[in-house]
Parts: structure tokens; C-alpha cells; sequence
């Protein structure tokens, strides 16, 4: 079988030489922005002969790289756009296939580097501390440190850090001590170990003023002070949806299931660090209801963190089951009838992709929803390929073997079409419609409705619906966008829907609003595009409000006025959404 090629990387590829380890020292400069010391790599030699190898590096400063106590050659390549700039190293001797070297890199960041984002005092909750947070995934680790930044490599990991003496430092692995900085007496070094193989999309750092609650027997909720218990109160299911996810995927390896609540510009709904999932705070609805996201990064400690897609272009393996083992959490915890209801309200967004990419798009291909006979093959494909990292070819071919009485069935279907095929999956829907239903009725009734017929609507209208159910029927109005004015009024009016704090809730609300050309809508619309930086909904409503052009020039300068204070990478997708340099 062919080499799978990372195009992502400019490393030296798996079947070159493997990271095996790094022992990352360094210490967190907040006046300068930037990280400053040593990533010591045990690399293994994949061939015999190896006389030198190459790693990824992104607007990093290389002092030196020292082998067995001697200064080596290394040249850094020309930079190639966001994939930064290849490192070569020499080795003073050559390797034989199997044969390991350690490889000392003295190296400090940029302050402008894409993997991390530093806040001042004033943009934390707290006022009096500065903020550090780091997001590799996927391809930003190069930015923090020269490595082989590609999901293909599994390294463990250890760490030290040296941080402010009134600051606390977390990373993606098991805290292991603390200690004064003895070359600094007001500093303090964190020390922390992973010793599970984990790709280095997964490394993570957060340095903040953090105060933790105990919310389970393995896991502590961390967050500034003044978020600490509202996040202990809304995340208190984590080790029910742990014990679901263990009898679903087998043992959960990593020891320690600890969350952290990030300050508002943290991009993601979550992020899968091991040890430590990194979580934003639009999640804290205050009556638990956005907590499928816990569900979700928790299910990603089986796929995706022991089971890898081994190149980004099989990323629905991560993803896909994922999504997969978190709906049958949910459904667990809460019934069939709310899996079901996810699953639709699932297909329901990837409609609103496909509409918003076009049916014949690159971008959406693949991705799989299978029958419940899958829960077993999910355990049996965890527990085969534990600590790997495998293209879907690998996938399929375990799934002919784990069905192999099923083969029949499987060469019916129709692989092409639902692995490289663009547009919607070809499966017709068969999921229970009652809680759908009644969103579907409620929106089916305002779409339909005249001028005249405005008055019937009332407050009583959402007394049995949840907040998802609402999430849903806002859904729902959203893709029949725009409605008249009259009718955005009215909801506005019966619903009071600008006094509702819960993040999905609102930013559907705000986007009908803004499409349907509310003028009145524009000041909340651009206070929740800016008062939080989770991607999900700061582009979109950017692009909402870019499109009206009522609010095209404020959507700009607003955009220019926050930009120094978004994470970099969503300031950089922002400004191309909005066509500004």
C-alpha cells in the first residue's frame, strides 16, 4: 500500500524517523509574549542511514540544537504561506533503522504566534492578571515548538514550567508537582506528564489566574474565580457521561477528566486536550442545556485522541464517531426520543453546509450515520486500532472483517458516494419525529402566517418546549430566512427572545433577525459577534451582518475596532469572511 502523504507537513514523514517523546522546559513571558526555552525530542530513526531529518516550524527563533552535548548544523527553510518553515538537522552520526537520538532545541516564539493568544488584565474576567491559551489543532504545535506536526507521529510528553508565582499553568497531561523557580524567586515551575502517545495537535498550555472545583471522583472544572461555581454547577454530569462513555468505548486510558473554562475569545465550543478539555464560556446556559458538548469532548478521549485520523484529509474518522458515540451519551442520559431529536436537528446543519457551500463543494464529502449495531464495532475498532493513527482505507477494511458475515450487505453499499462523493449522504432519515414535530409545527405556523393572522401567536405558545426544542424551531425559521418584518416583530414581541441568555438560542435568534433586515437587532447582533470569539458564531453573524447593508460599514469598523483582541486565527478567518486586509 502506498505511503499516506501529510500535505499538511513539512516534516520528515513516519516512515522517516518518529518522534517518541518531548521534554518541553520553558518559561512564560507575558511582557514580551512569548515562550522561551527547550524542546528536547526523542526521535527513532525509521531507516538505516539517517543523516539528517526535518521538522515543522512556524515564526519561531532557533538558537541553537544540541546532540549529546555538542552544538549541531540546522538551516531553516524558506517560509511556505501557513505551513511555515521546514527545520533540517544534521546528526553527527548516521542512524541505523530503530536507533534513537534526543535533539536539544533552544527556541522562543513569536509574540504573534497562531497557536497561542495572550490577554491582558482587562480582557479576563478577573481584571488583575494577565491570560496565556494555546489551540494547535491543527496545525499550529510548529508555532509553539519544532516538531513533526502531524497527526500520523505519537509522542508522550513531559513539561516544565515557569510561570508568575500568583499564576497557575495546565496542560493536556497529569499535573506532577510544583516547585519555586530557583533561578527566580518570584516565579513558580508547574511539572506535568503524558504517558499516553499523543499526536501534538493535542499539546496544550494555559497560564491564568485559575481556581479549580471538584465536580467527580476524576475530574476538577477550572476556570477564573468569578466562573468557577456556575461552571462546577453546569458541567456536575461529567462523570455520569464519563461511566456511559466507558461502557461504550472500554476503559478511559488517560487517569485525570479535568475542564477548563477559557475566557470569551477562546475560538472552539470545545477542544479535545487529554486530560484537560478546554471549553468556552457561551456554554454556561445556567440549566445545563448546552452540555452535549461535554458529552462530545469527552467521547473524543476514544476517537480521536486514541484513535487518530493519520492525515487530515480522513478527519471524519475523529469527527464522524465521535459525534456518533456523543449522541448515544446523550441518549442514555436522557432518552431515545432526545437522540433521535439531535440526529435530526444533526442532519438539519449539515443541509444548512451543504446549502451554504453549494452541493457540488469538495468540502462536503464523506461523513457516515450508522445503525445501532455499530455501538459494537465502535468498541472493537477502539480497542484495535488504541494509540494509532489510520487513514479511513484502514477503517473500512476493519469493517469488512468485524462484519464479515454481513459482507453481502456492506458491498451494496455504495462506498463512493459516501466517502468522496460531494453534497448530502445518501440515506434516507428513519428517526423518531416527536419532539421535531412540534418545532416543526410552531415555525410551519409563523412561515404560513399573514399580517392578520400575527395576533393569534402568544407567550403560551413555548411553554412545553425546551431549550433545545426552541434551539430547534429557531433552526427551523432560520432556514426559511428572510421573514417579514412584521412577523420578526411579533416573535420578538410574544417570545421576548432578546432577554434569553442562552448562547445557541440567541445567535439563531440574532442571525433571523439580521437576514430578515432588522435594523434594531444590529447593536446585540454585533455585541455577541464580539463579547465572545467561538467561531461558530462570530463569523457567521460578521457575514450577517456584512450582507445587510444597514450595517455592512459598522460590521467593518467593529471588526477593526476588536481584531487586537481575537485569537489570531479567528481575527485572520473574520477579515477574509469580510473581504478587509
Amino acid at each position: 500500500m502506498p505511503e499516506v502523504v501529510d500535505t499538511c507537513s513539512l516534516a520528515s514523514p513516519a516512515s522517516v524517523c518518529r518522534t517518541k517523546h518531548l521534554h518541553l522546559r520553558c518559561s512564560v513571558d507575558f511582557a514580551r509574549r512569548v515562550l522561551t526555552g527547550t524542546a528536547a525530542l526523542t526521535v527513532q530513526s525509521q531507516e538505516d542511514d539517517l543523516r539528517s531529518l526535518i521538522l515543522d516550524t512556524k515564526d519561531l527563533t532557533i538558537e541553537k540544537v544540541v546532540i549529546n552535548g555538542q552544538e549541531v548544523k540546522y538551516a531553516l527553510g524558506e517560509r511556505q504561506s501557513y505551513k511555515g518553515s521546514p527545520m533540517e538537522i544534521s546528526l553527527p552520526i548516521a542512524l541505523s533503522k530503530n536507533q534513537e537520538v534526543i535533539l536539544e532545541i533552544s527556541f522562543e516564539t513569536s509574540p504573534k504566534s497562531s497557536a497561542l493568544q495572550w490577554l491582558t488584565p482587562e480582557q479576563t474576567s478577573g481584571k488583575e492578571y494577565p491570560y496565556l491559551f494555546s489551540q494547535c489543532q491543527a496545525i499550529h504545535c510548529r508555532a509553539i515548538l519544532p516538531c513533526q506536526d502531524t497527526p500520523s507521529v505519537k509522542l508522550t510528553y513531559s513539561a516544565e514550567v515557569s510561570v508568575p508565582k500568583e499564576l497557575v499553568a495546565l496542560m493536556s497531561a497529569i499535573r506532577d508537582g510544583e516547585a519555586p523557580d530557583p533561578e527566580d524567586s518570584s516565579r513558580k515551575i508547574y511539572r506535568f506528564s503524558q504517558k499516553v502517545p499523543i499526536p501534538c495537535y493535542l499539546i496544550a498550555l494555559v497560564v491564568g489566574a485559575l481556581e479549580s472545583r471538584q465536580i467527580g471522583p476524576r475530574t476538577l472544572v477550572w476556570s477564573e474565580k468569578e466562573q468557577v461555581e456556575k461552571s462546577a454547577y453546569e458541567f456536575s454530569e461529567t462523570e455520569s457521561m464519563l461511566r456511559i462513555a466507558e461502557d461504550l468505548g472500554g476503559p478511559y486510558v488517560w487517569g485525570q477528566y479535568d475542564l477548563l473554562v477559557l475566557p470569551p475569545s477562546f475560538p472552539y465550543g470545545g477542544m479535545e486536550n487529554p486530560c484537560l478539555t478546554f471549553v468556552t464560556p457561551t456554554l454556561l446556559a445556567g440549566d445545563k442545556s448546552l452540555s452535549n458538548v461535554i458529552a462530545h469532548e469527552i467521547s473524543h478521549s476514544w476517537t480521536g485522541n486514541l484513535v487518530t485520523n493519520k492525515t487530515w484529509d480522513h478527519f471524519w474518522l475523529n469527527e464522524g464517531h465521535t459525534v456518533y458515540l456523543e449522541r448515544h451519551i446523550c441518549g442514555r442520559l436522557f432518552g431515545e426520543k432526545f437522540r433521535h431529536f439531535h440526529a435530526l436537528g444533526g442532519w438539519g446543519e449539515l443541509q444548512n453546509s451543504i446549502k451554504t457551500f453549494g452541493d457540488t463543494h469538495p468540502f462536503t464529502k464523506l461523513v457516515v450515520d450508522l445503525t445501532n449495531v455499530f455501538l459494537g464495532f465502535l468498541k472493537a475498532y477502539v480497542e484495535k486500532f488504541s494509540y494509532k493513527s489510520i487513514t479511513t482505507d484502514d477503517w473500512k477494511n476493519f469493517l469488512y472483517s468485524h462484519f464479515k458475515d454481513k459482507v453481502d450487505i456492506l458491498n451494496q453499499v455504495d462506498w463512493n458516494a459516501w466517502l468522496y462523493s460531494p453534497g448530502l449522504p445518501p440515506v434516507e432519515l428513519n428517526y423518531d419525529m416527536t419532539l421535531t414535530n412540534a418545532c416543526i409545527a410552531l415555525s410551519q405556523k409563523w412561515i404560513t402566517a399573514k399580517e392578520d393572522d400575527l395576533s393569534s401567536f402568544n407567550s403560551a405558545d413555548l411553554k412545553d418546549l425546551s431549550s433545545h426544542q426552541l434551539n430547534e424551531f429557531l433552526a427551523q425559521m432560520l432556514q426559511r430566512a428572510p421573514l417579514p418584518l412584521g412577523h420578526i416583530k411579533r416573535l420578538q414581541e410574544v417570545y421576548n427572545f432578546n432577554a434569553i441568555n442562552n448562547s445557541e438560542i440567541r445567535f439563531r435568534w440574532l442571525r433571523l433577525c439580521i437576514q430578515s433586515k432588522w435594523e434594531e437587532a444590529i447593536p446585540l447582533a454585533l455585541k455577541m459577534a464580539t463579547e465572545q470569539g467561538r467561531m461558530k458564531f462570530t463569523r457567521p453573524l460578521f457575514k450577517d451582518l456584512a450582507a445587510f447593508d444597514k450595517s455592512r460599514d459598522q460590521a467593518i469598523h467593529t471588526y477593526q475596532g476588536h481584531r487586537t483582541s481575537m485569537h489570531p486565527v479567528t481575527a485572520m478567518l473574520v477579515g477574509k469572511d469580510l473581504k478587509v486586509d
